[in-house]
């Protein structure tokens, strides 16, 4: 007999396992099934590398999580539904070593337990998790979140500066908006958005365009909490928070929140919708503008009305018959003041003819030369008149004026009648 052969000969012919009853396979996989059912194995969470993992075309997931026992290999199979492999945030890859939520059971069809997985995680992202809290706690007492410090969006920018990768389809959507929306001008600066070293990149790219731009939009696309994990870091959140133009944060999906989205002065549920928060609408804006056009006319028309209205009345107040009548009606009038001015003028020239020849009658009466008309003579030396011959000498020479001329005269004699006496 071969070595390790065994000797069948006499099988069937003695009571297998002598006085224990036989099994059949309904009750062995129920046996199973009972030792199954160690609180250990239920909702337990298992650390392993997933090896020979397939998607199915169900939607299903197909793997392994591979481990050591004692130096030697271990696996244990599971497999993913597809209602808890669609909520799953990180897709199930060969080589990742994860921690997996779920319960072990008896695939009693297939002979064979299961490891039938809820969620997975990535292992060491409850380690991230525990850091970005200890940042988040840190930062808040900076006042970087602080909802004082955040600052409008321009509504109008001339120049939009972008903060992602080159080459990823975060560019083309954010492109494809603003050149929809409005026209500006797209200052990139590129940036690695994931993996290590990925913050030091990004506040860098963040201080490059700081200054340069009127808004910065910084944004990825969606991944993991560990492929977002950079946009968590203080040097990230710092780079935000000191910038001087107003910063726009589109980081993952809505659903991913991180500290850089808490940093900026506004948060985009994507980047296509940051792209729509900080470039206005064209066709929003050609609307108003329409709308300001048609006010702006119903405003001008509605002056033209009351002028041409005010223009009517007053031509009616103007019709020739009316204003023929008042016309006549005021020349009457003033022939009637003319009248009265007339005579009222003539009255007083006539009291003031009265006054002047009484006031030259006076003047006449009073002038000195009155006595000259009745054969009186005035007699003038060197031009004052004399009123005494005392004054004069033999030999002066007067003028002598009488009512009707003059004569120059030489005096012979002088009568003095004070001398006679």
């Amino acid at each position: 007999m071969v070595r390790g052969q065994q000797d069948l000969s006499s099988f069937g012919q003695e009571p297998i396992g002598s006085g224990r009853r036989v099994l059949d396979v309904g009750e062995v996989a129920a046996i199973i099934d009972e030792l199954l059912l160690d609180e250990r194995l239920i909702e337990c969470r298992v650390r392993g590398e997933i090896t020979n993992c397939k998607h199915h075309t169900s939607g299903h997931c197909y793997f392994s999580l591979s481990g050591e026992r004692d130096g030697e290999p271990a696996q244990v199979p599971c497999v993913c539904w597809r209602r808890d492999a669609a909520r799953l945030k990180d897709e199930l890859r060969d080589g990742r070593t994860v921690i997996a939520f779920g319960s072990i059971a008896n695939y009693a069809a297939g002979g064979r337990y299961q490891f039938y997985v809820c969620d997975v995680e990535r292992a060491g992202i409850g380690e991230k998790f525990l850091q970005v809290e200890r940042w988040r706690r840190e930062l808040a007492k900076e006042g970087c979140f602080s909802e004082e410090k955040k600052r409008p969006l321009p509504r109008f920018p001339t120049r939009v500066g972008v903060v992602t990768s080159p080459t990823g389809a975060v560019l083309h959507d954010i492109l494809n908006v603003l050149g929809r929306r409005f026209p500006v001008e797209v200052l990139l600066s590129p940036t690695p958005v994931q993996g290590d070293g990925a913050e030091v990149e990004i506040a860098a790219a963040i201080g490059r365009v700081d200054g340069r731009a009127d808004v910065i939009i910084v944004a990825r696309g969606g991944g993991s909490f560990e492929d977002l994990f950079c946009f968590n870091h203080p040097l990230v959140v710092h780079a935000v928070h000191a910038s001087g133009p107003p910063v726009v944060s589109a980081i993952g999906h809505e659903v991913d929140v991180t500290l850089c989205d808490l940093a900026a002065d506004l948060r985009a549920p994507t980047p296509s919708a940051a792209a729509e928060l900080v470039a206005p609408d064209r066709s929003v804006l050609q609307e108003e503008l329409r709308q300001a056009r048609r006010r702006l006319s119903d405003l001008l028309h509605a002056r033209w009305q009351r002028a041409d209205d005010d223009l009517q009345a007053l031509r009616d107040r103007l019709r020739p018959a009316r204003l023929g009548f008042r016309i006549n009606r005021r020349r009457e009038e003033l022939s009637e003041l003319s009248d009265r001015l007339e005579r009222s003028a003539r009255r007083a020239l006539e009291r003031r003819e009265t006054d002047l020849a009484g006031l030259a009658a006076v003047l006449r009466a009073r002038s000195p030369f009155e006595p000259l008309s009745r054969g009186y003579a005035l007699v003038e030396l060197h031009g004052r008149p004399v009123t005494s011959a005392g004054a004069l000498a033999p030999g002066d020479r007067v003028r002598a004026r009488f009512g009707k001329g003059e004569a120059a005269l030489r005096v012979e004699e002088v009568y003095d009648d004070e001398e006679d006496v």
